[in-house]
Formats: structure tokens, sequence, C-alpha cells
């Protein structure tokens, strides 16, 4: 006999700002649509002023399914881009996506299921960065070590639980726009800062391991600095903006930059000095640079060996390049020294 049970599960809204993003979209698109998740749904598409077929792209898409619609993000940012989606969804569970993820077909369902169980106002799991070349396969270890990012749980795993912050989010609408939407000022970090606003208003944000997401790390060194010097800049707004919501780990790079840089131009005038015959103790400034060396290629051989040589060797290379540019980014931003600090969308 047919089931006629009414279906009782919450709708819904998958929102994902897009731009230039033709490589990646249409799988990302098809994780949602192959989602096991059994109550209504609908994926609407902020898109950018692409230039790279990615319009072209997302109109095929929605030309041949109705669950999915676009929306003009003229500006092109994408918090402007999630607040559009957002405001054009009828649903109350909204899924955040980002272009370059790729969703299990559970990750929805189990969204829900915990949702309804914690009382959550957003839940999130562990980003499960994964490279399909060497560079980027070195790229995902460094995400995935504890060295790399932090050892934050939405890089690295942990128990289920409230957190600071998770990766994407799934949220119910009601108290998103409760608390505003995303702050359309914040290029980077919008996550976070909401999640921050979340708290405040007497929210949870809820980790959960049972969320996995697979990620698309940066496919060169350029876009990689490019992208971590953008993250870095704008951490370090936040950190100056709200000072009393920053862990101690936000500061680590910033700290090493700042250490390997004076003890290298402090090395530098102990040659001046062993030059000119005077006794070279500020040699010892060398002792920073060196002991950062050895930890690239400790972590190189801890985690960067994994999956070959060729990924060791750009380990060797990624771990510093998402430090120093994170690092000096933050520095920046800290300080206010960036000149248009909303150009840096680490694109």
């Amino acid at each position: 006999m047919p089931d006629d049970t009414p279906n009782t599960l919450p709708g819904v809204s998958y929102v994902m700002p897009v731009l230039n993003e033709a490589t990646h979209v249409r799988a990302a698109v098809d994780s949602l649509l192959d989602q096991d998740y059994a109550g209504p749904i609908e994926v609407t598409v902020a898109l950018g002023p692409s230039i790279d077929g990615t319009t072209e792209l997302v109109a095929e898409l929605a030309a041949v399914d109705s669950r999915i619609r676009i929306v003009d993000n003229v500006v092109g940012s994408t918090p402007a881009g999630l607040n559009l989606a957002i405001r054009e969804s009828r649903y109350p569970i909204v899924v955040r996506v980002d272009a370059h993820s790729v969703l299990p077909s559970d990750y929805t369902r189990i969204a829900v299921e915990t949702i309804l169980e914690t009382g959550a106002d957003n839940v999130g799991g562990l980003m499960d960065a994964q490279g399909t070349t060497d560079f980027e396969r070195a790229v995902a270890r460094a995400y995935g070590s504890r060295v790399g990012l932090g050892g934050t749980k939405l890089h690295v795993g942990g128990d289920a639980g409230p957190a600071e912050t998770v990766y994407l989010g799934v949220f119910r609408r009601d108290r998103l726009l409760e608390v505003g939407l995303f702050d359309e000022e914040i290029k980077r970090g919008q996550d976070w800062e909401l999640n921050r606003r979340i708290r405040a208003a007497g929210g949870t944000v809820w980790f959960t391991p049972r969320l996995t997401v697979t990620y698309r790390p940066r496919p060169n060194l350029y876009r990689l600095g490019r992208q971590f010097f953008s993250t870095g800049i704008w951490r370090g707004e936040l950190a100056r903006r709200y000072p009393a919501s920053n862990g101690l780990r936000y500061f680590a790079p910033p700290v090493m930059v700042l250490g390997v840089a004076i003890g290298t131009l402090l090395g530098i005038a102990g040659i001046v000095q062993a030059v000119l015959g005077a006794t070279p103790w500020l040699l010892w400034g060398f002792v920073a640079p060196v002991f950062y060396v050895l930890i690239d290629v400790v972590s190189a051989l801890l985690w960067g060996r994994r999956d070959g040589f060729r990924p060791f060797l750009w380990f060797l290379v990624v771990l510093p390049c998402i430090h120093f540019c994170w690092g000096i980014g933050f520095v920046l931003g800290y300080l206010s020294l960036t000149r248009n600090i909303t150009a840096h969308t680490g694109r």
C-alpha cells in the first residue's frame, strides 16, 4: 500500500554565491540535487559578474531543473550574494554552500536532524580539504594538520558540541533574519562574525563530526597566497573590532612573522658585527628563522610525506605561504595599514 503519511520535514533552501567558478560550480550544484533529504528543497544561486563562462553554465543548470533559481549579485561579494539568496529563499532551513565545496549525500539529512535534536541555530562540521594535483594535496594536508590552520574542530575534527564557529553552516532562517544576516562590509571571515552575533543573541552554534564537506583548495601558489593574505587582513580587522572575542591562536602567525623578521634582521646585524671585528652576539637572532625552518621540515615529515615525495616538497613551500601571507595580512589589518580593505576578497 502507498504511504500516505504527510511529509513533516522542514523545507531547505540552499544558498550559493558564485563568481568565476566554472571549474567547480557544476559539481557543487549536483551535490545539492543528489541529497537524500526527503523534505522539499530549492537552490538559489547568487550569480556575480563572472567572465569565465560561469554565467552560461549556471543558466544551463537552471534551465533543466526548476528547483534552481538565479539571482543577480551585481556587487559580486560573498556576503552580498548570501544575503540576496537568503532573502529570496522561502524555507525555514538555510544551507550555506560554497562553489568549492561538494556536499555528501547525507549532509542535509544529518544537519536537519541535528538542529531538531539540539535546538541549535547553526550546525556545521568538518571542512575536508581534498586535492587532485600534487600541489593541492600538499595544501589539503596543511589544512588538516594542527600546525597548518590552528587545529580547530572545523579543520581537524573533534567531539560534537557548541562551537565558536563552523564551516559553511546550516541555519534556522528566523535566527538569521533576527541577527541581521551577513555583514556585507566584511569580505572574509563573515561566517565567524555572524556566528559571534548568533551566540551574543543567546543562540547556539553546534559542531558535529558527522558532517563532512569536501573542499577543493586553490590550484596554485599565487592564488593560495592571495587567499590567505586577504583572510589575514580581515582576521586582523575583526580582532581589532572585537578584541574580547578572539582566541590566542589567531595571534600565533603574526607573532611568528614578526619574530622571524626581527630575528633575521638581528642576525644580519650580527654578521656586520663580525665583519667589523666586534663580538657578534646579534647572530643569536638567527635562532628564530632557523627554528621556524625546523618546524616546517618536521611538519612536512609528519604530514606532508603521506601523499608521496612531490606533495612533500610542495608542503615545505605551502606551509610558509599560509603562515606568512596570513600573518603579514593580520598585522596590516590589525594596524589598519591596508589602503582599501574591501578590495581584499581572497579570490
